[in-house]
């Protein structure tokens, strides 16, 4: 076992912290491990609705991976293992059926900023640094990076970041929209849940609806996401939870979502 990996519930909300804050929340193998049964084990659980991710420490996110490791690995045996795996698992959290939420905390750099990339909404302390270095140590981004980052901002802009290896503070993230929302760093984790608490209110049946038809229709081209969304509505008309909703909306009350 390893504590590589902290899991917290809190109500309907699962607080996952990556905890290796000696090496910046670097991940390794075991990490990857560890976050993957996490992430699982949080979407079997009925009872959670959001998840939330920050790094352990003041310091860093997810400062990259484990540079020692990488040196010690050749093309093909990384393609099969520690590729595979980042891939997998962020790949895992990228199609959660749950909403999902990033505690920036410090550095997220490489892989802490592919990690972000995968996750649905961002807030980041002030102090929060980004980018994808890589390139200065003769790599490029290998954990989805070099294809999230150019569908997420700008072309240009994600080429410079890739191109030059550097690193970008909170307002420039925010600016680009790579994030949603700076708040102090002693706020972080407040704000942060108190956001996943709010959407933790809503339908969890129809925020997976919801979050399947944004991540399916946004590789379709727009006739065939608009019929993919027409559909998908009908699939939620015949849920309990959308009569709940308008008949309460009716009746002046508060909803009371059950997920059927």
């Amino acid at each position: 076992m390893t504590d590589a990996i902290l899991y917290e519930r809190r109500d309907a909300i699962a607080l996952i912290t990556i905890n290796r804050p000696s090496t910046l929340n670097a991940l390794d193998m075991d990490t990857l491990a560890a976050l993957d049964a996490t992430v699982a084990r949080a979407a079997a659980d009925e009872e959670v609705r959001v998840l939330v991710f920050t790094g352990a420490g003041e310091r860093a996110f997810v400062a990259g991976g484990d540079i020692a490791d990488l040196d010690s690995r050749q093309g093909l045996p990384h393609y099969l293992e520690l590729g595979e795996r980042l891939h997998s698992v962020f790949r895992r959290i990228e199609m959660l059926d749950k909403p999902t939420i990033a505690a920036v905390n410090g550095w997220a750099l490489g892989g802490g900023t592919e990690l972000l990339l995968c996750i649905d909404i961002r807030i980041a302390a002030s102090s929060a640094k980004f980018g994808l270095p890589e390139i200065n140590l003769g790599l490029f981004p290998g954990a989805g990076g070099s294809q999230r980052l150019i569908r997420q901002i700008p072309l240009c802009k994600a080429k410079e970041l890739m191109f030059t290896g550097g690193r970008i503070d909170a307002a420039e993230a925010e600016k680009l929209g790579l994030i949603n929302r700076i708040t102090p760093d002693a706020e972080l984790l407040d704000q942060a849940l108190a956001l996943a608490q709010t959407i933790a209110t809503k339908s969890p049946l129809v925020l997976k609806l919801l979050k399947r038809t944004l991540n399916d229709g946004a590789d379709m081209p727009l006739p065939s996401a608009l019929r993919h969304e027409q559909a998908m509505i009908g699939l939620v008309l015949d849920t309990q939870d959308a009569h709940e909703g308008c008949q309460a909306f009716l009746q002046k009350r508060t909803a009371q979502f059950r997920g059927a």
